[in-house]
């Protein structure tokens, strides 16, 4: 479909530059290069257009060119950005796919359809602004996505499900219910009113009953650390472009960073006391909240803000204690879900990112043990090449709400690296120093991200224990 969306809009303004044009969740999308904009009026025109080809039923044949002749080829074809592209891919030769006699040529890994025949049910949805690999200093294209189904049933019900989604819209609800609301004056943040902060507090109240029993203790960090601390957990390094820094009036020299995580706060707590082995684990949980500089493009309500506070959890224990815990906190994240009427879609389990600290051998070490954890609770789970935390990999439990949408909540993670950083030990049965391992987790993630998935999975009814208002009194009148 991405193939032919691309084929369509070439034949309709021969003008335009393409950029890529991944396959997503449902569907795919393109980035293109408009000579001029084009509005979603226009989708039904390139809609159309695509049908032809798909009703050509054209062959799709994958070709290979050197470095020098896919150079020359988009050289010829004027398409920068595919040009832009081959500069950094380091293969020798280039998969192509071919349309029909040469109608169309692409760049592609594949594997593609036979022929643009075998393509059944589509639609294209919206457009959307997209910079250039994401990079707002670069020039902003134009993005169609569509989505694709094997039958026109299928279509209907994802169609069906969109506009459902539409009509739960946690922001309107919000504003339905006077829950919160938004202002130009603070962007990216969540002002909450007198109800939504009730309907905050009962969450909360519900998190801490459960995580008491659990063995959790809470605790509370500051907003703002030094730069310093921030250097050396490795977060200037691989997070510096999401973080809100600041300096003082006073000390020019002296700089510090809103929190974007929890986590260096509680390493600096475990630090301020010995710690024997006969106190591991220790289960440190914190309601914190944090601040991260999410582009204009990316904020979207409860579910993408600027501010937000996440059911933070640290777990300092021994490698021995490592699988315990993990399957502890992988029981109690399907309970809270079960209490929501939350189903559990997948679990994804994330390797070592590129950007991470560490050595290889810690790696290898908490990747294998995570993975035998969770095979021995005989849970099936994904691999997420490459998407592991900085300090560590990492399981992600996605959700599957009441309309069939799916949402990323929990996420375990297992760092040996930041104890080594912070220099943290416990004292051992022989009196040696030790390093703990530390656990980062969450459940419900952002309780802001949490109650809008809740708004939207209830659609406005929420259970009677969570909601604001129980019980409201009406005066009937004779008449």
């Amino acid at each position: 479909l991405s193939h032919v969306l691309s084929q369509a809009v070439l034949n309709l303004y021969p003008k335009t530059k393409l950029g890529i044009g991944p396959a997503i969740e449902n569907g795919f999308y393109y980035d293109i290069e408009f000579k001029k904009p084009i509005g979603e009026e226009e989708l039904i025109k390139i809609e159309e257009e695509m049908r032809k080809i798909i009703k050509k039923n054209l062959p799709l044949k994958q070709v290979f060119k050197t470095r020098e002749e896919a150079i020359k080829f988009f050289k010829e074809k004027n398409q920068d950005y595919k040009l832009d592209l081959i500069k950094d891919i380091p293969d020798k030769k280039f998969s192509f796919f071919v349309s029909g006699n040469d109608d169309f040529i692409d760049l592609c890994r594949g594997p593609h359809l036979k022929s643009t025949g075998q393509i059944k049910a589509f639609k294209l949805t919206n457009i959307a602004g997209a910079y250039w690999k994401g990079d707002e200093k670069k020039q902003m294209l134009t993005r169609i996505y569509g989505i694709g189904f094997e039958t026109e049933k299928e279509l209907r019900k994802y169609e069906e499900m969109m506009e459902e989604a539409i009509k739960r819209d946690h922001r309107k609800l919000g504003k339905t219910l006077d829950l919160f609301s938004f202002h130009e004056e603070g962007p990216g943040f969540v002002f909450w009113h007198p109800r939504g902060l009730k309907l905050r507090e009962n969450l909360i109240r519900y998190w801490r009953e459960i995580h008491e029993r659990e063995g959790y203790e809470e605790v509370r960090t500051p907003t703002l650390l030094s730069m310093e601390t921030w250097k050396r957990s490795g977060h200037t390094d691989t997070f510096l472009d999401k973080m809100f820094l600041c300096k003082t009036s006073e000390d020019k020299e002296m700089s510090f960073a809103l929190k974007p995580m929890n986590c260096d706060g509680g390493m600096l707590i475990y630090k301020s006391k010995q710690v024997s082995y006969k106190d591991l684990p220790i289960k440190m949980g914190e309601l914190g909240t944090v601040y991260r500089y999410e582009g204009s493009g990316e904020i979207h309500g409860l579910m993408r803000a600027r501010e937000f506070t996440q059911d933070d959890a640290h777990i300092y224990c021994t490698q021995e204690q490592i699988k315990d815990e993990f399957k502890n906190v992988i029981r109690l994240a399907l309970e809270i879900y079960k209490t929501f009427e939350l189903e559990l879609s997948h679990i994804e389990f994330s390797t070592r990112p590129e950007k991470s600290i560490g050595s290889d051998e810690i790696w290898q070490q908490a990747e294998s043990t995570i993975k035998e954890t969770i095979e021995e609770e005989k849970i099936k789970y994904q691999i997420n090449e490459g998407d592991g935390a900085f300090y560590g990999p990492k399981l992600d439990f996605h959700l599957k709400d009441s309309v069939g949408r799916t949402w990323q909540c929990a996420t375990i993670q297992l760092d040996f690296a930041q104890p080594e950083n912070f220099d943290r030990n416990y004292i051992n049965e022989n009196g040696e120093k030790i390093r703990p391992v530390m656990i980062h987790r969450t459940v419900l993630g952002s309780l802001e991200r949490f109650l809008g998935i809740l708004i939207e999975h209830y659609a406005g009814k929420l259970p009677l224990w969570l909601a604001p208002d129980q019980i409201v009194i009406v005066p009937i009148a004779e008449r």
